[in-house]
């Protein structure tokens, strides 16, 4: 009789032990707390799906105990944002509820209810509220009536920019958020920067060390976050704002104020359990904000002498400070300020090529859809506008924007920078026009002298060389006017017409030599994109502001003049959103050239196989890229003009435009098929290994369903 009381006490203990751990369980891992509930130091907020929990933690070394949120599912513990930042609780007696108010509150300890922290919202006396804790890391407090929401985390953001979060101002009611780094990494207190959007003029992010400009990121409509993806920018009447977001949850990615300064994007690697860097700013002298001063250009690659020079125009304010001191702080002046007057009276403009665009605080958009030429006269009317710049913006057009004032931290930026054109006196106008043609004298007169100086037998070297320089021209202009013959051939019904040093036609325009070597700046290596079997390629710039991508047939080319016609016959003719776009061709001097549109994305195979880029595309990313690449396939094979094969589909023929739109590309090696052609057999096997069919392989055998197979590769 006592065993089995005995017996039946262990069970009702058990019961009653296993419902009091389910229902720590349960209260531990619910993602609201309401009036009547509290969290305590080793207690946890988890939201819905399992992506963010609040709770209590000690940062670093530290002993204090802060609360805060932080990713649920990443291994490393990673603080997104601290409730009491600059008052932390020593102990774990830390308690966290919501009061008779509505507000949610922060104690030391509860039985001597000594506060710490409130969200401090008027709440009206209507309904009491409840704080929840979403899956985009955002704690929110809503009244339960109305579902208003009175409070929310991502207002008050610490060191961290997550996806959905907004960075900006409400111009209504001048409401401010922005990012704080931490003190160290033991200490989330307010630190020395702080990171928001300065409305002014054209919107930028600019980056405090205090109350100072550190360093800005490009202005808006430009693009300004790197390789994050579904970025947003919203400018109106009510309110200025920055946010991005990710739609694929696999994909954890963050933006942080580091307490060194650094902004920094980072993505989670689950493989190699840690944080990976992407992008970060900023990583050398000439990016602090004004390092040259006002109307100073610092050029990071001048490793050897002073980064600084004065814009044309300006000379430094204190020559000392900038020779003997390398402080270029003090900026620079108009060299004739007194005696030569700017405006209206024979003034100009000079172009200072590739910079980051100056600081847009007093800059103004002067339309989205201005042509270079118009832009000019507008800043020309107004004897405030020092520079200008013509800007191509993705999907708006060429936008004009005017500076007036002060150019400030201007920068040289070879790889993604514009022209911007400051305005001179008509005596530094004349002076920098004088100086190009008194070097282009200084040349002649100096090949005058040598050829003076130079024997009989160079004279007679000199007159051969000119003699097979002019055969070889002649060899030349024959090829020309033979391959121009052949790619008109094409086009029986069409006529070339001239057009501004280019010969103009229906479907392609053909560029002389002069137009591409401007474009390019005479094939400048920083221009160079990559290179692939037709050659290098190259950006450039048209004379009326569109960008191109030049590609240029090397000697040394895996493919050769029939690829070169092929595909400025075929593309050509094809027109398709899936397709890129070619613009013209060049077929003056030695080496033909294929004139592209420009694709800033380059091409998929540098985001597959980037550990770090690679992130970037989520998997609805990924699936339209693979509809998009389907539907340039199914365009070619059955819905275009000509039934085409392309036989070299691959990762790095895919290319991808600013909203990553795949674009297929290179079609050197294509093949026409007529009506009822199924295949064909060749016994030259062209191609990437890897990505051919096997009875093309093998066989030398070809059709559509061996660009299927291609594209089954990409996938």
């Amino acid at each position: 009789m006592m065993s089995s009381r005995n017996s039946m006490d262990s069970q009702k203990l058990f019961l009653q032990s296993f419902f009091l751990i389910l229902h720590f369980i349960v209260c531990s891992s619910k993602d609201t707390i309401t009036v009547n509930q509290t969290i305590q130091d080793g207690n946890l907020l988890i939201s819905k799906g399992k992506n963010f929990a609040l709770g209590f933690f000690s940062p670093g070394r530290s002993r204090y105990r802060y609360p805060g949120i932080w990713y649920y599912k990443v291994r490393e513990q990673t603080v997104v944002w601290v409730a009491n930042r600059n008052d932390p609780i020593n102990g774990s007696s830390g308690v966290l509820s919501i009061n008779q108010y509505g507000n949610l509150i922060l104690y030391s300890n509860l039985k001597q209810k000594i506060l710490v922290w409130s969200t401090n919202v008027s709440v009206e006396m209507t309904g009491t509220c409840v704080a929840q804790l979403l899956d985009s890391g955002n704690l929110v407090l809503i009244q339960e009536r109305s579902k208003r929401v009175v409070w929310q985390s991502f207002d008050y953001p610490t060191d961290t920019h997550l996806p959905g979060m907004k960075l900006g101002m409400n111009r209504k009611t001048g409401f401010h958020n922005f990012l704080t780094s931490w003190r160290s990494a033991d200490d989330p207190g307010i630190g020395d920067y702080s990171i928001g959007l300065n409305p002014n003029g054209s919107p930028q992010a600019i980056l405090y060390r205090g109350t100072e400009p550190y360093w800005r990121s490009s202005p808006w409509p430009i693009k300004m976050y790197v390789d994050v993806r579904n970025f947003t920018f919203v400018n109106n009447q009510d309110e200025v704002y920055s946010t991005f977001d990710l739609v694929d949850d696999y994909v954890i990615l963050r933006i942080k104020l580091d307490y060194s300064g650094l902004v920094m994007h980072l993505t989670w690697h689950e493989s190699d359990g840690k944080w990976k860097e992407f992008y970060s700013a900023p990583n050398y002298r000439c990016e602090s904000y004004g390092y040259c001063g006002a109307f100073g250009k610092c050029d990071p690659v001048h490793v050897q002498r002073f980064e600084c020079d004065c814009l044309p125009g300006y000379e430094p304010k204190f020559l000392r400070d900038w020779n003997i001191l390398m402080d270029a702080s003090s900026g620079c002046v108009r060299k004739r300020q007194e005696s030569s007057p700017m405006c209206k009276h024979g003034e100009g403009f000079v172009e200072v090529a590739s910079v980051k665009i100056p600081d847009t605080s007093a800059a103004v958009w002067l339309g989205l859809n201005m042509s270079p030429m118009n832009c000019e006269l507008e800043c020309r009317r107004n004897c405030s506008c020092s520079a200008y710049a013509s800007i191509a913006i993705p999907e708006k057009g060429t936008g004009c924007l005017a500076w007036y004032g002060e150019l400030m931290d201007t920068m040289v930026d070879m790889e993604a920078g514009y022209n911007i054109y400051v305005r001179v006196d008509a005596l530094e106008l004349a002076e920098i026009t004088q100086k190009s043609s008194d070097s282009l004298e200084r040349k002649y007169n100096w090949a005058i002298f040598v050829a003076s100086v130079v024997s009989s037998w160079f004279i007679i070297i000199l007159f051969s060389y000119l003699w097979f320089k002019k055969k070889g021209k002649r060899a030349r202009n024959k090829w020309n006017e033979r391959l121009l013959h052949t790619i008109t051939d094409a086009y029986p019904n069409d006529t070339l017409v001239a057009n501004e040093g280019r010969m103009s036609h229906p479907d392609i325009t053909i560029f002389n030599l002069s137009t591409i070597l401007a474009a390019t700046n005479n094939f400048s290596p920083t221009k160079r994109l990559g290179q692939g079997g037709f050659g290098l390629v190259y950006k450039g710039q048209l004379s009326n502001g569109q960008e191109v991508a030049v590609k240029r047939l090397s000697k040394n080319s895996e493919q050769g003049i029939e690829e070169f016609k092929n595909e400025v016959m075929l593309i050509a003719k094809l027109q398709h959103k899936n397709l890129v776009k070619l613009i013209g061709c060049c077929i003056q001097g030695e080496e033909p050239m294929l004139v592209y549109e420009y694709l800033p994305n380059k091409s998929l195979d540098s985001f597959l196989f980037d550990e770090t880029k690679r992130a970037i595309l989520d998997w609805r990313k990924r699936f339209d890229i693979i509809v998009g690449i389907a539907r340039g396939i199914l365009y070619i094979h059955q819905d275009s003009r000509l039934s085409i094969i392309h036989r070299d589909l691959k990762t790095s023929n895919i290319l991808l435009d600013a909203e990553m739109n795949p674009k297929i590309s290179d079609f050197g090696l294509a093949r026409i098929f007529k009506g009822d052609q199924i295949q064909e057999k060749t016994n030259k096997i062209v191609g990437t290994f890897g990505y051919m069919s096997p009875e093309y392989v093998m066989f030398g055998k070809f059709s559509t369903k061996s660009d299927v197979f291609s594209f089954g590769v990409i996938l």
